[in-house]
């Protein structure tokens, strides 16, 4: 490889030292990095647990319209997100776009946020992917397996499969992507020519208007308690949460200052109709009020089984719940490959040169942050076996052991990750504008770098306003735990840590403060 540029863009990037260990450059295409990233959104989970809880709790029939709400709002954010994936390249992602916006100090401290909440969401797919294993596939086949066994099984094959080049995983990912895309398409086309017992119901369903109604008490006849809108709202934004890796994989993909904003912005857009047109049908297929009536029920997942045996049969029905252990997976392998990439650029550029050598380093032979994997891993695996042996899941005072995976490992887990991811996009929003407007690095876009970032930022502020105010609905079950209760502390402990660390690199070490959140792929600000 090729010595680096002996300049960057004039007061702003710092490229990678000639001795720096690099990730495997060009191993992934655009298709390879969209479908990481969607895969991080995992849609058939998404889908099938996130809309019944917004059809029964929150907006109804209105579903559609969250979702679609949503998407604008993520679009805004968007469009200003990638406008800094045009000129920075790095595996860091957040952490590098705020470092080069709004300084070390505040680029540390999200980019510690964001690695956590990304190492914390393999842990809480690891736990969905036990729970639907166990419940939905080997329970009914006769093979009662503890989920932590199940949870084991799952760590170890992330821990092989990533071990190799990004190119395996995107493979992978791919194939299950797909797989469970033409599934959820098959039945909302299935939906679309067949129709449902009250017609097609859009102006009651998909105008954005609708996100905004909340679904009355004793709707269509039911007999069910009212809900409240914003929490419908909360789990469509929810529903999209790891899109945003793309720019995590833009040290190894294929011309990435092209392919990286194309694949983001194709994700959230096309996530955002799929959704729409998805949770749109589910409610078609159903009718008002029986959409309403399961989904406020004891298996609000039915919403979706019922509706593919109904159309599609029952071996389609029996391929679903397979597609939903395997998209857990998938998704879990998806957010390890972020974790590590996040751990990775976080020790390379540490103030111990034995971080640097180990969570900093490259497989010689994948160039692949192996280290960095496995630790990935290891925690992973930590988090799971606390989980088994500290918390309980309760239903009407009696223990509920099987539930553990569900309610705390994966439902507290990805609140808490959501919340970290939310509140750094947010921070995001706020680099761009630092980026083009304030340091002046680049001449930027009215519309696409100022507007678009305010408007992103106020998006999702409203977001984590949502989340906060009905954060205990979130939590569910685990609503009394410890570990929701110090959800506060988790995330301005790890913000008050993180920039504590780069204060005191400013002052001690100032020649490895200068490179937080700067370490680029040397033809980061030339790459066409």
């Amino acid at each position: 490889m090729s010595a680096p540029s002996p300049t960057a863009n004039p007061g702003d990037q710092q490229v990678s030292r000639a001795d720096q260990a690099r990730l495997k450059a060009g191993a992934v295409g655009l298709i390879g990095v969209l479908f990481m990233a969607v895969a991080n959104a995992a849609p058939i989970t998404a889908m099938s647990f996130n809309v019944p809880i917004a059809v029964g709790y929150g907006n109804g029939i209105g579903v559609s319209g969250g979702y679609l709400f949503a998407t604008i709002v993520l679009t805004i954010f968007t469009i200003g997100f990638v406008a800094m994936a045009k000129y920075i390249t790095t595996a860091g992602a957040f952490y590098g776009f705020i470092s080069h916006g709004l300084g070390q100090v505040i680029g540390m401290a999200s980019g510690l946020l964001a690695a956590v909440a990304y190492i914390i969401f393999e842990a809480s797919l690891i736990g969905g992917f036990a729970y639907f294993a166990s419940e939905y596939v080997l329970k009914p086949a006769g093979l009662n397996i503890n989920w932590m066994i199940i949870a084991l099984i799952g760590i170890i094959l992330i821990a092989i499969l990533t071990y190799y080049s990004i190119g395996l995983s995107a493979s992978i990912l791919g194939v299950t992507l797909v797989c469970e895309v033409l599934l959820l398409l098959a039945l909302g086309i299935s939906v679309l020519f067949k129709g449902g017992p009250d017609g097609l119901m859009f102006a009651e369903t998909v105008p954005p208007q609708n996100a905004f109604n909340s679904l009355s008490e004793g709707a269509f006849g039911t007999g069910v308690a009212a809900g409240v809108a914003a929490i419908g709202l909360f789990f469509a934004f929810w529903s999209w949460v790891g899109y945003e890796t793309t720019a995590v994989y833009g040290e190894e993909s294929k011309d990435p200052k092209r392919n990286v904003p194309r694949a983001t912005l194709i994700a959230v857009v096309g996530l955002g109709l799929f959704y729409t047109f998805m949770s749109w049908m589910v409610v078609v297929g159903n009718g008002a009020a029986h959409s309403v009536e399961v989904s406020a029920g004891a298996a609000p997942v039915d919403l979706w089984l019922g509706l593919v045996g109904q159309n599609l049969g029952g071996f389609v029905e029996v391929l679903y719940k397979l597609l939903l252990v395997i998209g857990s997976f998938a998704c879990a392998l998806a957010f390890h490959n972020a974790a590590s990439r996040y751990i990775y650029a976080l020790g390379r550029e540490s103030s111990a040169a034995a971080v640097r050598r180990t969570l900093g380093g490259i497989s010689p032979k994948h160039g692949s942050p192996a280290i960095a994997s496995f630790v990935q891993s290891g925690i992973t695996l930590v988090l799971c076996v606390l989980f088994l042996l500290f918390t309980n899941v309760y239903v009407e005072g009696e223990a509920v052991p099987e539930l553990i995976p569900y309610v705390n490992v994966y439902g507290l887990l990805a609140l808490i990750g959501t919340a970290m991811v939310l509140i750094v996009q947010t921070i995001t929003s706020f680099a761009v504008i630092g980026y083009f407007w304030v340091k002046k690095v680049h001449r930027g876009n009215v519309i696409t770098t100022l507007i678009c970032p305010i408007l992103g930022a106020l998006g999702m502020v409203y977001a984590l306003l949502l989340l906060w105010s009905n954060r205990q609905f979130a939590a569910g079950l685990a609503a009394d735990s410890l570990v929701f209760g110090l959800m506060p502390v988790y995330v301005i402990g790890l913000f008050v840590i993180g920039a504590g660390y780069a204060l005191y690199l400013k002052s001690k070490r100032p020649e490895i403060y200068e490179e937080i959140g700067r370490t680029t792929m040397d033809e980061a600000h030339e790459r066409v």
